[in-house]
């Protein structure tokens, strides 16, 4: 088995320091090779891009903006009425991506509307964000760039989250069918993450409809949230672990 390669997530690490540029320098003198940015959109990207060189670093994730967190969104793949905003953010993220040459976008996909219960108005969801991505997977293509869908569990971190179970993203992911879409897994938890490449078991190959390559964030805390996203931990654990193998 390949050595685990590890990244700093700098929205997390280091918090007491002001600017992701200096995060990047600490980063850097601690060792890291490689590091992901929820949302590097406060600095300009030449700055970011300069720093990580600076610092030996490669950016290697970055999220599509969330929209107005005032308002509490938290991305807007999914979202109803935010079809021109979404696209928009795509593309500053797409800017990002390339001044610092970041091969991956997590496109987010936002939040169920506050106070709506979450069955009536999955599908709809589901129409407007296969909409999005089929736009994303198109646009994304062009830059040479993947596009990565993250679940996030509904019970500790993000209630309100569209995406839920790694599941429903790869039901989406065989609606849209194209390769440069794939799936994020995280602990989200403070810390640090390794990225892997995975290649699935046959199942998930025949459900995806191409290779079955899945884009994977693990730390040691994944496996309390494959138990609470699918509520059991022995069979996740048989399920995902033998299936984490060396990117390429």
């Amino acid at each position: 088995m390949a050595p685990l390669r590890f990244s700093a997530n700098l929205s997390w690490l280091f918090p007491e320091l002001p600017s992701l540029t200096a995060r990047f320098r600490a980063a850097g003198s601690a060792g890291f090779e490689a590091a992901e940015v929820a949302f590097p959109y406060a600095e300009p990207p030449e700055a970011l891009a300069r720093a990580a060189q600076e610092a030996g670093l490669r950016l290697v994730l970055i999220n599509t903006p969330p929209g107005d967190p005032e308002k509490g969104e938290m991305g807007l793949g999914a979202v109803p009425g935010r079809q021109a905003a979404f696209r928009e953010g795509l593309e500053q993220a797409v800017l990002y991506a390339k001044a610092v040459g970041c091969p991956r976008i997590h496109l987010m996909a936002g939040r169920v509307p506050q106070g709506v219960d979450r069955a009536s108005v999955r599908g709809e969801m589901e129409r407007v964000f296969l909409e999005n991505l089929r736009h994303a997977a198109g646009v994304l293509a062009q830059e040479n760039l993947v596009g990565l869908l993250e679940p996030i569990n509904t019970r500790i971190t993000d209630p309100r989250y569209f995406l839920d179970t790694p599941q429903q993203v790869a039901a989406i992911l065989q609606k849209v069918g194209r390769p440069n879409l794939q799936l994020q897994m995280v602990s989200g938890r403070k810390g640090m993450l390794f990225r892997r490449r995975v290649f699935s078991k046959s199942t998930v190959k025949e459900q995806w409809g191409h290779d079955g390559s899945l884009t994977t964030v693990c730390s040691s805390q994944d496996i309390f949230h494959w138990q609470i996203m699918d509520g059991n931990l022995t069979g996740n654990i048989r399920e995902f672990l033998p299936i984490v193998a060396a990117g390429r």
